[in-house]
């Protein structure tokens, strides 16, 4: 067989993921600060783009961008084509509508003091009371040691042979300084176990009761279980003296930490705003904060006028101009898909605006992508770190998004709704004789919501609330 080559011609369609349409869906998934900082970046490496004062129109460097002409072709790579008619571009201003923007006012923003304030800190609370401990140089070396081995909690994770081994310590000096922290605020910090710092505790109050000590010493498991009986039988106790012990334990805290311990709390913003105005509701975007891009007169006048004395200034200032144009087109578009899909959440969720979670509907990604005439993925992105304001609170756009639950008759019911009367059933129950998982599940089916008890149980654990042994509650 001769081996030889030719040419052939061949047509076919493929799809391109250009820099501009990256851009495009790297923007509709940013949060809303990290939106933010993007902008300020850009603003500070791209010379052609400029923020808008707050007395210019919101909508003008926008329309500016939207208004190009349909053979301006600016997704096209910048060397395609060298002389862009700029002036044709950005001057030929095409009104297009405005969406709706919220505007706060001074008075919904946090004070001063609060932006400035931060909560102390365990570590630097105990280093503190260490340095003011009057103890010789030594002790406080191994005070730092036994400190830095603390948890968020309030307990000591490392052993007092591991911290003396490793800092060439004498053990028994380590246990010393240890017994010493101890007693430090709060009580019963560097503790082994919950064994240990309940007993520091009790020890603090000076109760001088050998049996309170003893429950705490030999009886935790059942005192976890509130078997109250066999603690009574073991030591020969009433119930009514077992029970005056147990209300004493039940006010000391397990978690001496807790207090210092925790994240930050974090502010949220919302990207857009529900208001209700007589029986409707608005969707407004929230561009409070945000900066307003438009693009530099100065460096479009010089293109207009021509005074670029090399054609290598020229290809340069002419890609920035095009990279700003895309990120203010991306921007809009961005915004403008936010509330396409903000809008299609109210029109399918109205009842739970009227009426509150219970009447939440089951709805899914592909319920907004048929709606608005887009695609899935897009929806979820655009729904991921974006929060909306609305009269029944502050929600993730995710939130709206629930699997349903089937009813013995009539449709289906959400997830989120089933998760609220798991709630109330157990809200409601007798403290003595709570209600068991399968009980729940019979309670529920009494609503026409059938749902299996391993279901109930997951729903349960997801909302923080304990198995029915551990919430009974005998006085």
């Amino acid at each position: 067989m001769a081996i030889g080559m030719k040419q052939s011609l061949q047509l076919g369609q493929n799809l391109v993921m250009t820099p501009q349409l990256q851009q495009a869906i790297k923007l509709l998934q940013l949060s809303r600060m990290e939106l933010e900082n993007l902008i300020n970046t850009e603003l500070v490496d791209n010379p052609t783009l400029d923020e808008s004062s707050e007395s210019e129109s919101t909508t003008q460097s926008m329309n500016e961008v939207e208004s190009a002409p349909e053979g301006s072709k600016v997704e096209e790579n910048p060397q395609a084509s060298e002389d862009f008619n700029w002036e044709n571009y950005l001057e030929n201003v095409r009104s297009t509508p405005s969406l709706p923007v919220y505007r706060g006012g001074e008075d919904e923003l946090p004070s001063y003091e609060s932006t400035l304030t931060q909560p102390a800190n365990l570590t630097d609370h105990l280093l503190w009371q260490l340095q003011l401990g009057g103890l010789a140089e030594k002790e406080r070396a191994i005070g730092e040691v036994i400190i830095g081995n603390i948890n968020e909690d309030g307990y000591l994770t490392a052993s007092i042979e591991e911290m003396a081994q490793k800092e060439n310590f004498d053990p028994h000096e380590v246990e010393a300084v240890l017994y010493t922290i101890q007693n430090f605020d709060p009580i019963g910090v560097a503790s082994r176990d919950l064994k240990e710092c309940l007993l520091v505790q009790i020890y603090d109050m000076k109760r001088e009761d050998e049996m309170l000590e003893r429950i705490v010493e030999n009886h935790l498991p059942d005192l976890e279980k509130k078997n109250y009986q066999a603690i009574s039988k073991a030591l020969g106790l009433s119930m009514e003296e077992i029970i005056k012990r147990v209300k004493i334990i039940e006010e000391l805290e397990p978690k001496p930490g807790r207090a210092f311990g925790g994240a930050p709390s974090h502010y949220i913003i919302p990207d857009i705003y529900i208001v209700k105005r007589g029986e409707e509701y608005v969707v407004m975007l929230n561009e409070d904060g945000l900066p307003k891009l438009k693009i530099s007169s100065f460096y479009k006048n010089l293109l207009e006028k021509g005074e670029f004395s090399q054609a290598q200034t020229k290809d340069y200032v002419q890609g920035k101009l095009r990279s700003a144009v895309w990120l203010i087109r991306s921007i809009h578009q961005r915004q403008r898909t936010i509330f396409k899909v903000t809008e299609s959440i109210v029109r399918q969720q109205r009842e739970f605006f009227d009426k509150g979670i219970a009447f939440l509907k089951p709805m899914v990604l592909r319920d907004v992508a048929n709606d608005i005439g887009m695609h899935e993925s897009t929806i979820s992105r655009v729904t991921t770190a974006k929060y909306v304001h609305t009269p029944r609170g502050i929600f993730e756009l995710k939130f709206f998004f629930n699997s349903g639950i089937s009813r013995v008759s009539g449709s289906d019911v959400a997830s989120e709704s089933v998760k609220e009367k798991v709630k109330a059933i157990v809200a409601q129950e007798p403290p003595k004789n709570p209600y068991s998982d399968q009980k729940i599940v019979e309670l529920l089916l009494k609503e026409n919501i059938n749902i299996a008890r391993r279901t109930v149980a997951k729903y349960r654990e997801m909302l923080g609330i304990l198995p029915s042994s551990k919430r009974k509650k005998v006085f």
